[in-house]
């Protein structure tokens, strides 16, 4: 819990946390917001985080979105069908050329230098007309027990999703990747899993594919203009085979192009199991776009909004890095559901006119006065005004 607080305030290092945590104000308000006892020393908190296994921090993730079931709060993320838009990506999140473990991926450069680096895989649930997304657990990118090859994308890719399946049996999910998933052997795995996709398809990358939909007599074309004179073209074909070597996978292919009425032009294709007609090409043309979300609202988010996400926080020698990859990413659900089911928080927000200016006040207050609840401190965020029971410790 002390490292989540450490996270949950938005602490640029741990250096700064341990130097506050001397206060009167400091260990009261960890105790009344985080349950915390006692606080640990830097060095002691290290120790006990480097001993966890990532694996045993999916549990609270699992927990918060079962309040947001029973919440109804997930029924706005519903897309196509009532199912759930689960867009995935890979960032990383510590590198150095010295400091290393067993589980580091390595990179060796032509001049001899090694970069020794941790990855992870991210999961959240987006949807094209929210900001705000619900991150799952992420899968780590280490090298495996036993192994000497550098762990991937695609590995990690299988163990989250057969994890999510087995944590969430009923959920509808729609996956959403980028090219790289577009293969017959990842897409088999989701049809087995039980799970739609929308996935990405370069012409460079499938050349089978995109001269079949331009041959068929059954490929498809619909376009219109919008009230801002954008163009939006769309050619599609259903039952096509992903490439010449798997000629048994079926998929059905949509194309995409945006033209501006200055003539500048975006252009999106994908791959689907979701059987496509005018109906609804819009609607899963808009789900393979929010694929970026996870990207934009949630790694630029930790990377630019407060969290300090590339700020290395500590290596260790069994888990911390991904330990502390985890905390952060919980700290950044939390403030996800807040964001989404709290009007005092999203109040907060709009006065401090951005979320990086709250942040700052909202560590303000935790470092300069006495907090019994949370409700109170984020009475002081959306409003300003200090109740009776927020004081200064003058003691």
């Amino acid at each position: 819990m002390s490292g989540l607080a450490v996270f949950s305030m938005k602490y640029p290092s741990l250096l700064q946390f341990e130097k506050s945590q001397a206060e009167a104000e400091i260990s009261h308000n960890l105790k009344a917001l985080y349950k915390v006892k006692r606080v640990p020393s830097d060095t002691y908190m290290r120790e006990r985080l480097d001993e966890i296994k990532p694996s045993e921090l999916r549990a609270p993730y699992k927990s918060i979105f079962a309040d947001l079931q029973r919440g109804k709060v997930l029924e706005q993320f519903s897309h196509i069908d009532d199912h759930y838009l689960l867009s995935l990506d890979g960032t990383g999140y510590f590198s150095s050329h010295d400091i290393h473990c067993e589980s580091c991926c390595e990179k060796h450069h032509r001049n001899g230098q090694t970069t020794y680096y941790h990855q992870m895989l991210g999961a959240a649930l987006v949807h094209p007309d929210l900001k705000q997304v619900i991150p799952f657990a992420p899968e780590p990118i280490l090298k495996q027990d036993g192994k000497k090859k550098n762990d991937c994308e695609r590995n990690a890719a299988k163990r989250l999703l057969e994890t999510i399946r087995r944590e969430h049996p009923p959920l509808k999910l729609t996956i959403i990747e980028d090219g790289l998933a577009s293969n017959a052997p990842h897409i088999n795995l989701l049809r087995e899993l039980k799970m739609q996709f929308i996935l990405g398809a370069k012409s460079s990358d499938h050349k089978f594919l995109f001269e079949w939909v331009g041959q068929s007599t059954q490929t498809k074309e619909y376009q219109y203009a919008d009230e801002k004179g954008i163009t939006h073209r769309f050619r599609y074909l259903n039952h096509a085979p992903l490439n010449n070597a798997n000629c048994d996978c079926e998929i059905n292919f949509l194309e995409y192009w945006e033209v501006k009425p200055n003539g500048k032009q975006v252009h999106f294709s994908w791959v689907t199991d979701i059987s496509l007609n005018e109906n609804n090409i819009i609607s899963v043309m808009k789900g393979g776009r929010a694929r970026w979300k996870i990207e934009n609202e949630t790694f630029n988010t930790l990377k630019n909004q407060g969290y300090h996400f590339e700020h290395n926080f500590g290596h260790g020698k069994q888990h911390l890095s991904t330990v502390f990859a985890h905390l952060m990413l919980l700290a950044f659900l939390i403030d996800q559901v807040q964001e989404l089911t709290c009007h005092l928080f999203q109040h907060g927000i709009v006065r401090a006119k951005g979320k990086k200016r709250f942040w700052e006040k909202l560590r303000g207050f935790f470092l300069n006065f006495l907090i019994h609840s949370w409700d109170e401190l984020m009475q002081v965020m959306a409003y300003g005004k200090k109740p009776v029971s927020l004081f200064n410790d003058t003691s």
